[in-house]
């Protein structure tokens, strides 16, 4: 555990150093510091590496996104669980999976998710299109077989003309790969650009309020932006929760290691990839097991545990404000017309 600790002193300490003193003075030192430690979100979604993009696969991933019919059940999505017309998420401690069962950590927010360095709070999955592979064949949520998901498509025949055209070099489209790349290509899509501390990145001084300003200050200067920074605000590296007192155990269970379950290093007990803080207040609840309903109480127990800070309650309200300009425009996405099934479609089994 040593290693995230140092690495988390390090940058802090060299951040504070060099913004000590400056970050109050005016609002033009407060941009300037703000523009070296994050970027603004982009208006077009990225490219991935090896799964190029087109419209066709876009529309083949977004009726996948919402396809039922890939489960054991004919009853779960993707959307089940990372709802886009609620932030990406579940509004759920954990999710609920095929019977009725509970999953072991919150599920974390789909929007802005092809900025993180991984996907997973452990990070066992190194991008969007393997992890789209896991809820498939995971027994708690989707609870098929890859070969029972290929299966059920193929017994759907209005898909095929849609995998035809997504993958038109493929002389047997339908495939896991092509299901997962697709997926992946529409998530790609699911970016919220254009907050307010996004324009602010840009140059706009008026686009945060006095209090955003104060509240972006104190996020700096208290060293959170240590580790939620880039893009994502987050997602790009992993540290134990608790770096300097461990919360208590309904926010961190001792039965859930972490990133240790990946590695098997004891370095990573109780480590997790730190989270977006995109959108933030519209995916309550917080941590990996959702047991704060409260943006103010998250930035409070954050304080405490990663930095060793008791923040006064005017310090969490202006944190809490600036948190609340980093939600940017929600992706529109329209509900895709799926095919039907017909009596050669293979039956559910609830």
């Amino acid at each position: 555990m040593r290693k995230y600790i140092i690495a988390f002193t390090l940058f802090s300490s060299v951040f504070l150093f060099t913004s000590s003193g400056s970050i109050a003075q005016n609002t033009s030192d407060l941009m300037l510091d703000a523009q070296a430690m994050f970027e603004p979100v982009p208006t077009t979604p990225p490219a991935l590496d090896g799964n190029p993009s087109t419209p066709a696969k876009v529309e083949l991933g977004k009726m996948l996104y919402f396809e039922t019919r890939i489960s054991e059940s004919h009853s779960i999505s993707c959307n089940t669980c990372h709802v886009v017309g609620m932030g990406g998420v579940d509004m759920l401690e954990t999710s609920i999976g095929h019977r009725w069962q509970r999953g072991g950590r919150n599920a974390p927010t789909v929007l802005n998710s092809v900025f993180n360095t991984a996907q997973f709070w452990d990070g066992r999955a190194k991008d969007l299109a393997e992890q789209a592979a896991g809820p498939l064949v995971n027994p708690i949520e989707m609870a098929t077989t890859e070969e029972h998901a290929l299966e059920q498509l193929k017994g759907i025949p209005g898909y095929l003309q849609y995998f035809k055209n997504a993958f038109p070099n493929s002389n047997n489209p339908i495939t896991i790969k092509n299901i997962t790349d697709a997926i992946a290509v529409f998530e790609a899509t699911l970016i919220t650009p254009n907050a307010p501390f996004d324009l602010y990145l840009k140059g706009d001084e008026n686009a945060l309020n006095a209090e955003e300003k104060a509240g972006l200050a104190l996020f700096m200067d208290n060293g959170c932006a240590a580790c939620h920074n880039g893009i994502n605000m987050g997602g790009n590296m992993y540290q134990p929760f608790g770096v300097v007192e461990k919360p208590g155990a309904d926010f961190l269970p001792l039965g859930d290691k972490g990133r240790f379950e990946v590695t098997k290093s004891v370095d990573d007990e109780y480590v997790f990839k730190v989270p977006t803080l995109r959108n933030i207040e519209l995916t309550t609840p917080y941590f990996h097991t959702g047991k704060s309903w409260d943006l103010r109480q998250a930035v409070a127990v954050m304080g405490s545990t990663q930095l060793g800070i008791e923040l006064s309650e005017g310090e969490v309200d202006k944190i809490t404000a600036f948190l609340r300009a980093l939600n940017g425009d929600q992706p529109s996405v329209i509900y895709p017309i799926l095919p039907p099934s017909t009596v050669e479609t293979p039956r559910p089994h609830p």
